[in-house]
């Protein structure tokens, strides 16, 4: 755990962004071009960043925030988040600039056709935006835009293009924060999790690829919080410890994409290393329209229920297959808001 502790974490672009906006509609409503500025992450944290580029004109402000991704080997890392602003015709809405993609395939969270601004992102910057109208007895109708000098560069070291995101980078994250990527110290601390799992005699762990999955696992068995590995993307790592540090029960939950990597055999489930066969996935559930889809979830959205219980039962086989015996094993698929498309096992 000491490792995790001493690699330094850094901002996502969509907290740069939500910088930026801020720093922007200061200057745009008359406040000036603040030094650096103060926003709130989902979660509460309240980080500061210092705004590195500033320019106006006639009815628009632009400011910029260069992304510090910390210890973690982001291909974003030093690139300018630039945002301008000027008025819209109603509300705040979102445009892509250079250097940002647009959206030109389904099944990402947003539309064909729309910029790579992803929700929560623009939430935090619709947010900014409407406390400052509030605070300054104005409407929040405000156009942003967000640009990235080099960003389509950037973008061609990147799945964006494989996804259908064309022209640049896209503006993520849900947390804010880039947590250090460091396989071994995930690890690590996914064996401690384990440890002190068993340590308090606890019987049913779960290990989860993100947030959003482990809610739902955590409520639908309401176990506490000591049964809650963090597991991300290293089910492989969490499932060899636990060969050899059992427990007699263990849940494995995420989304469709992630588990559909495990049913078709992989043990690491990052998008660097691991992608989905969709032309496999189609011939499993016997249907040929999903071979040319961009995501699971699109697959998912085509097919329906039956591509959910196939991949659950695929991969639940999987994962008995090379570590059953001593533990139970179930499956849970859930769907982006957090709901069961899929459960099977124990």
């Amino acid at each position: 755990m000491s490792e995790t502790r001493d690699l330094r974490r850094g901002w996502t672009t969509g907290a740069c962004a939500t910088a930026a906006t801020k720093a922007a509609v200061m200057a745009l409503w008359g406040e000036g071009f603040p030094a650096r500025v103060r926003i709130t992450l989902p979660r509460g944290e309240r980080p500061e960043f210092a705004i590195e580029y500033s320019d106006m004109g006639d009815g628009w402000a632009e400011a910029g925030v260069v992304k510090d991704a910390g210890d973690d080997p982001d291909v974003t890392h030093g690139a300018e988040i630039r945002v301008r602003v000027e008025p819209s015709d109603g509300g705040v809405v979102f445009a892509a600039g250079d250097g940002v993609g647009k959206v030109t395939k389904p099944g990402l969270p947003i539309g064909v056709g729309e910029p790579a601004i992803n929700p929560v992102p623009r939430e935090m910057m619709r947010g900014v935006v409407e406390e400052m109208a509030a605070r300054l007895g104005r409407r929040p109708d405000v156009k942003i835009t967000i640009s990235v000098p080099g960003g389509a560069e950037i973008a061609e070291k990147t799945w964006n293009p494989r996804l259908g995101i064309k022209g640049g980078i896209s503006i993520l994250g849900t947390t804010g924060i880039v947590r250090p990527f460091s396989c071994a110290a995930w690890i690590a601390s996914i064996h401690r999790g384990i440890d002190v799992a068993r340590a308090e005699g606890l019987t049913h762990v779960a290990g989860c690829t993100g947030a959003t999955s482990e809610r739902a696992v955590q409520a639908l068995y309401g176990l506490p919080d000591g049964a809650m590995l963090d597991m991300g993307d290293f089910v492989g790592g969490m499932l060899k410890y636990l060969a050899t540090h059992p427990v007699p029960r263990v849940t494995i939950g995420g989304g469709i994409g992630k588990i559909t990597k495990l049913a078709q055999g992989a043990w690491d489930l990052h998008s660097k290393r691991s992608q989905v066969d969709f032309a496999a996935l189609a011939q499993s559930v016997g249907d040929s329209r999903i071979e040319t889809v961009n995501t699971a979830l699109e697959a998912y959205e085509i097919v329906g229920a039956p591509l959910a219980e196939w991949v659950a039962q695929a991969a639940l086989a999987r994962v008995d297959e090379r570590f059953g015996g001593e533990m139970a094993f179930d499956i849970v698929v859930i769907d982006r808001g957090g709901g069961i498309i899929a459960r099977v096992g124990a």
